[in-house]
């Protein structure tokens, strides 16, 4: 049995973030270049999935379109038709940095609802854990207006799907692309039922978020976990978080569904993070995370894709990631792994950083303090 699904379409590759001077718009001073936010990362993990045999050993799962109810529970009804009515016509921007073409409403229509297929498949028992490779991103995407590349709140809309189960009652969401979830947060800022934790780099994306004060409000406080690291990151520190702050955090909610913002940015080959993370690291990640599925939830996992920017190296994390979650093995050999240094491991101002993390977590939950 093939016990990890997998949700893929042509269409997410026919978003168009458009000529780019990398990130800043084509002015008409400077050649233009291609869009960092353009589909050659996707496309590159999928035909390395090909051509050694690990899409076949995944259950493909078809995506469809997310409906407007279900868009409406965390996007207004007034910025969804602004995305409908710009893509209808030639494009534009959906709110900060994030441009579009024509037909990108559909198509983000389809990565929202390809992450709620992934989604059912786990609930309904097909598969026990999935990836969903979808494009447009969506984490940063807030109530009223996109922001960072990403159009609607992908993980955030099927989270509350997936809470009308009965099955369900309670998700929590993992985050470790480099720049901070804040659409995600803001989503359930407000909202017990969902635990959220981001892993990213301190002060990159969105500017002046994620800090580890922000920890909900209401009947939601102490339910928002930042971990903002210092640059210069890379295995030991992320390797410490999960074992000092995600785990424990993950044991203590008992989550009936575990998601995750899978951002490949954080690698050290990024041209838009300053991290430094391997293949290898987010394997460990991965494992981690299939372990407390297992331990918590009936090993309920859905992996989904969000940013990621050096079409040479995605694929082999992606690859990476996909085998943690399978137990197959693709044959695939990251060639880069030879670059793991004394950089990588955890360094004194990193160790610093998750200590106030972690006490900032311990005094929301418990009122208590850790100086290890």
């Amino acid at each position: 049995m093939k016990t990890t699904g997998f949700v893929w379409d042509e269409k997410y590759m026919w978003h168009d973030a458009g000529n780019a001077l990398g990130v800043l718009p084509v002015s008409g001073d400077f050649q233009p270049w291609v869009h960092f936010e353009n589909s050659e990362t996707k496309r590159r993990l999928k035909n390395l999935m090909d051509a050694y045999g690990l899409t076949a050993k995944l259950h493909s799962i078809e995506p469809f379109s997310a409906s407007l109810e279900q868009l409406g529970r965390c996007h207004t009804a007034k910025y969804i038709s602004h995305i409908k009515e710009l893509s209808d016509d030639k494009g534009g921007n959906a709110g900060e940095s994030t441009p579009f073409g024509p037909g990108s409403y559909e198509i983000a229509l389809l990565a929202a609802g390809g992450v709620i297929a992934a989604g059912n498949a786990i609930l309904d028992g097909q598969v026990k854990n999935a990836y969903a490779l979808v494009r447009p991103c969506g984490h940063h995407a807030e109530v009223d207006r996109g922001r960072g590349f990403c159009i609607f709140s992908n993980i955030a809309i099927a989270a509350k799907e997936f809470l009308q189960r009965d099955l369900i009652n309670k998700i929590a969401v993992v985050d470790w692309d480099v720049h901070h979830g804040n659409g995600t947060e803001s989503a359930f800022y407000e909202d017990g039922s969902v635990l959220t934790i981001s892993l990213h780099e301190d002060s990159l994306y969105p500017y002046n978020t994620g800090g580890i004060d922000d920890q909900g409000s209401g009947v939601g406080a102490g339910f928002n976990i930042n971990i903002p690291l210092p640059p210069g990151s890379g295995g030991g520190a992320y390797r410490k978080a999960f074992e000092s702050i995600v785990i424990p955090a993950l044991d203590r909610f008992e989550p009936d569904m575990i998601l995750v913002a899978n951002g490949l940015d954080a690698s050290t080959w990024d041209p838009l993070g300053h991290m430094m993370l391997l293949s290898s690291h987010y394997r460990f990640m991965t494992e981690k995370l299939v372990e407390t599925a297992e331990k918590v939830c009936a090993g309920r996992l859905l992996v989904v894709h969000e940013g990621g920017y050096s079409a040479g190296y995605v694929p082999f994390c992606g690859i990476a990631i996909m085998e943690a979650l399978s137990g197959e093995e693709s044959g695939v050999v990251d060639p880069f792994s030879k670059y793991e240094s004394a950089w990588q491991d955890l360094q004194e101002n990193q160790e610093a950083a998750l200590v106030a993390a972690k006490n900032a977590w311990l005094k929301a939950t418990l009122g208590e303090q850790d100086s290890t």
